[in-house]
């Protein structure tokens, strides 16, 4: 594919952006071993202003992630443990009086950063769970009738267990709707597993690991993720795939409007990241399954069960300008 030179145009100096974001990359590839096809969803993700679900097994790897993005992108980082006595004050805030000046005073909760970890976030109640609602889709929190804006850049790493797993509570259609993403890690290869082992400690190895951005560096990468370009042939074939996932017969659900405003965003970031000149039918294709999955529903007669068997249905079902 042609390569461009997006990155380059920034109003920040030189090459350095273009060197920011590929050392940010390198070093998430370093702390998490063999899944850069991941890493570079989740950078789209953030570049992309949405919001990231991570969902599998405990223990593969997913707090680390969340953590080691806070790191190398130079954001604050708070992590909120979700459990099924969770209070949306918890998560918020909570206005406290003072008797010294006679007035209540607002607390702001950990959701008050600009990388939150919601860690298990189907282990808590729906009404804990639609805390964070406002927070995601208005980058803002209201307590007590008073609107509290969030920091800038604003970024929610959600991490859920399988569905089927003890003490879960599934997430609604529209908090999921909320996520831009939702990916998977899976298991390590043996090659990179024998690296966790004989290595040094991945948490000890996150504390040594410098910024590779700035949060104002980060919100010129995300305006000019923005830009890039896409024609109208790669407009059709989205478009196409959307239209698809509302007819077909093997689908309940099929994507909404935000769906397909959020699989633009979402190529558009990933070409950036891969320093493509413009989208690409392969950019669409690599963000459609984590943009599409947990929003499209199987019909119940549907052979295709999964999100990952239902998206993979829709990209051999559609044509490729």
């Amino acid at each position: 594919m042609p390569q461009g030179n997006t990155l380059e145009s920034l109003p920040l100096g030189g090459d350095k952006p273009k060197v920011a974001l590929d050392n940010a990359k390198r070093s998430l590839n370093n702390i998490i071993l063999g899944k850069e096809a991941e890493i570079s969803l989740a950078l789209a993700c953030l570049l992309a202003r949405g919001h990231l679900l991570i969902e599998d097994l405990p223990g593969l790897g997913k707090t680390i992630l969340a953590q080691s993005l806070a790191r190398v992108l130079g954001l604050s980082f708070q992590r909120i443990q979700f459990t099924s006595d969770l209070l949306p004050a918890d998560i918020v805030g909570v206005s406290i009086f003072r008797q010294e000046t006679g007035q209540f005073e607002f607390q702001p909760g950990p959701v008050f950063a600009q990388l939150v970890l919601a860690d298990e976030v189907n282990r808590a109640t729906p009404k804990a769970q639609s805390a964070l609602l406002e927070a995601m889709e208005e980058r803002q929190v209201s307590v007590d009738g008073r609107t509290h804006e969030l920091p800038s850049p604003y970024f929610v790493v959600a991490t859920q267990n399988p569905s089927d797993q003890i003490g879960t509570f599934p997430l609604p259609e529209s908090q999921l709707d909320r996520f831009l993403m939702r990916i998977e890690l899976g298991y390590p290869n043996e090659e990179n597993e024998r690296a966790l082992l004989t290595g040094t400690d991945r948490r000890e190895m996150l504390t040594e690991v410098a910024p590779a951005l700035t949060p104002d560096m980060l919100a010129a990468l995300q305006k000019s993720a923005a830009k890039v370009h896409i024609t109208d042939p790669l407009i059709d074939y989205v478009q196409a795939l959307v239209r698809f996932t509302r007819e077909s017969p093997d689908i309940e659900i099929g994507l909404s409007p935000r769906g397909s405003l959020a699989l633009i965003a979402a190529a558009r970031a990933h070409s950036f990241i891969e320093h493509h000149s413009g989208v690409f039918p392969d950019d669409v294709q690599a963000v459609f399954g984590s943009v599409a999955g947990h929003r499209l529903k199987p019909a119940s007669n549907s052979a295709y069960r999964t999100p990952a068997e239902l998206s993979r249905h829709v990209l051999d079902s559609v044509s490729i300008p």
